[in-house]
Formats: C-alpha cells, sequence, structure tokens
C-alpha cells in the first residue's frame, strides 16, 4: 500500500529532526518536506515535523507545503519572539520559549510552533531538550496520539513547561544553601553577585513562562475552530503546571530578597558589635590618657608632683576607674 512506504529523512545537518506522518496515531512513514502537504490532506492522517534551527530555504519549503503565512516564516526564521499566539487563516503560530540550566546560569530557547488540518511542525532555536522524547512517548500511546495535531501540541507545550521544573529544582538547592549560611555571616562580594544573578534569571524564567497562561487561555476559547473541545481540559491542566510555576518562582525570589535583607542585618549587627567595643576601649583609655596629661603639662606650681605617694595614687585611681568601665561595659554587653 501507498502508506506503507518508508523514506529516508533528510538528514539532521540540514536541519531536519524529523518528518513522518501518522494514522490513527502510529506512525507509517518518514517523508521528505516535499511530500508533507499531500500526506497531511489525506483524511486521518497527521504529518509531523520537527525542525532544529532551520535555515531560511528550508523553512520556505515548508512554507510551501502547508502555505504558512509569510510573517509566521519571518518570526520563526529569527528568534527572540514573546511568547504568544497567532491565528493565520486556517494555521496557528505559538512561540514558547524554553530554559535551561548551563553554567549555573538559566539559558532560554525558543520554540515555534505551526498547526494547521493534518499537520504540526515544531521549529527550536537555542537550548532546549530534543521533542524526540514526547514522540517516543506518545507513539507507545497510539490511542492517545490518534487525536490529531492538537494533542501533539498539547503534547510539546506540556513538555516545556514540564521542564521548568528541573532548573527551579537546582536553583532551590543552591537558594536552600544560601538559607542555611545567610545568619552565620555576611555576604561576600562573589555571594551578592550570585544572588542578583539568580534573583534575575527567575524574574527572566517568569516573564517566559507567565506569557503561556493566555496561550493556553486562548486555545481552550471556541474561537479557535482548530482545537477539539475535548483537547481544552489539557490545555487547562497545563495552565495549572505554569501556575504552580509561577508560584514556586515567586517563592524563590521572595526567599532570595529576605536572605539578601538577613545578611545586611547580620553585617550591620556585626559593625554595632565592633563599633560598641571600640567605643567602649576608647572610653577605658581615655581615663589614664587624661590623667598623662594633666601630669605631663610641666607647670613648675604643681603639689601633687611633690606628694610622697602621689605617684601610686594616681595609678591606684586610673586601675580602679578603667576596672570600674570595664566592668559596667561588659554588664551591659559591650564587650
Amino acid at each position: 500500500m501507498d502508506h506503507a512506504r518508508t523514506f529516508t529523512p533528510v538528514s539532521p545537518q540540514e536541519g531536519i529532526v524529523a518528518s513522518s506522518v501518522y494514522m490513527a496515531g502510529r506512525r507509517i512513514a518518514d517523508i521528505p518536506i516535499e511530500e508533507a502537504g499531500a500526506w497531511a490532506a489525506k483524511e486521518g492522517h497527521v504529518v509531523w515535523i520537527g525542525l532544529l534551527e532551520p535555515s531560511r530555504e528550508l523553512l520556505l519549503r515548508v512554507q510551501a507545503q502547508f502555505h504558512l503565512h509569510d510573517l509566521a516564516i519571518e518570526d520563526a526564521e529569527h528568534p527572540h519572539q514573546r511568547p504568544k499566539l497567532e491565528q493565520y487563516g486556517d494555521a496557528l503560530f505559538i512561540v514558547a520559549r524554553t530554559a535551561q540550566l548551563i553554567d549555573r546560569r538559566v539559558i532560554f530557547g525558543e520554540t515555534h510552533l505551526f498547526v494547521g488540518k493534518g499537520y504540526i511542525v515544531s521549529v527550536r532555536h537555542g537550548p532546549s531538550t530534543s521533542y524526540a522524547t514526547v514522540r517516543q512517548h506518545w507513539e507507545t500511546c497510539p490511542h492517545s496520539l490518534a487525536k490529531g495535531e492538537d494533542f501533539v501540541l498539547y503534547a510539546i507545550l506540556d513538555f516545556i513547561v514540564d521542564n521548568y521544573m528541573p532548573v527551579l529544582e537546582q536553583l532551590e538547592y543552591e537558594v536552600e544553601e544560601i538559607e542555611d549560611k545567610v545568619l552565620l555571616k555576611p555576604m561576600t562580594g562573589p555571594e551578592i553577585e550570585r544572588l542578583y544573578m539568580m534573583r534575575r534569571d527567575l524574574l527572566r524564567l517568569r516573564n517566559a513562562a507567565l506569557p503561556l497562561v493566555e496561550v493556553c487561555r486562548r486555545l481552550t476559547s471556541s474561537d479557535l475552530p482548530q482545537i477539539q473541545a475535548a483537547m481544552h481540559p489539557l490545555f487547562r491542566d497545563v495552565t495549572d503546571h505554569i501556575r504552580t510555576v509561577q508560584e514556586k518562582i515567586d517563592s524563590l525570589r521572595e526567599v532570595l530578597a529576605f536572605a539578601f535583607e538577613a545578611s545586611l542585618l547580620v553585617g550591620q549587627s556585626q559593625e554595632t558589635a565592633i563599633s560598641k567595643k571600640l567605643a567602649s576601649w576608647a572610653a577605658i583609655l581615655a581615663v589614664p590618657t587624661a590623667l598623662a596629661g594633666i601630669y605631663g603639662m610641666n607647670f613648675s606650681d604643681m603639689p601633687e608632683l611633690r606628694m610622697e605617694y602621689g605617684y601610686p595614687m594616681v595609678l591606684t585611681a586610673i586601675v580602679a576607674t578603667c576596672s570600674f568601665l570595664y566592668w559596667r561595659f561588659r554588664k551591659n554587653g559591650w564587650l
């Protein structure tokens, strides 16, 4: 039969990760781009194409097969788009941001999705986990995959959102380490810089994830005929996952803010304690300094200088006064 043919897809070096056609949830062929449109037009068939940083020439080949809008192709060619959903005729164009933790920094990529009758095309830019995992997982569940291209869209969006959590879990572990150390000593310059970078990365991750709430809201509205009503609960589930990610991000940013404030308070407390000690010793040393200054003025008529016990009396007064001051400062917690 015609649908049993298997073609060797274009090599991944040219930007094509996968190009397959499915019927009843089962992959029946790997196809070249030039045949994707014909397969998608067949009733009950879904073409799923995965591209990785494709060239303009490859995007134009895909555009020719599915009659994609020029503006959508232009956006897919140039990353750094904000997360959004656009409708161009019978096709949907969706942008989502991906995130990975590389060298302790959150690095963002983008996924652009074209969804229409009988096809879905994913275009990946920058760091992101391959969607081969999604494909392999759902190929073992043909009943679910048979729901069509809107189910594939749900599977990819759910995978993107779920991959935010490992990033947050690694950051959370580091935040807990900071929290454990913050009350022991003030933060050093590099530690404060790291804290600031983490807060900024978390804010950027929040800005990447939160717009997907609006994307999923539109995917559950009745004004998008490309999405079956039966799929609406699944997209609402993705929204719940995004809200969980948002709450985790807000919680971590709040902990980092408290950690920074606590570090400042610890530093101020230590500075105050040092200032008290210095002031206490200055007051104690002021007594012998004052007496030595008085009797070091070298006036010819100073009766005390001719007293037989003048020297031991002055020493006794110095020791007694200094001892009293030390006791008082010690009692008040300054020493």
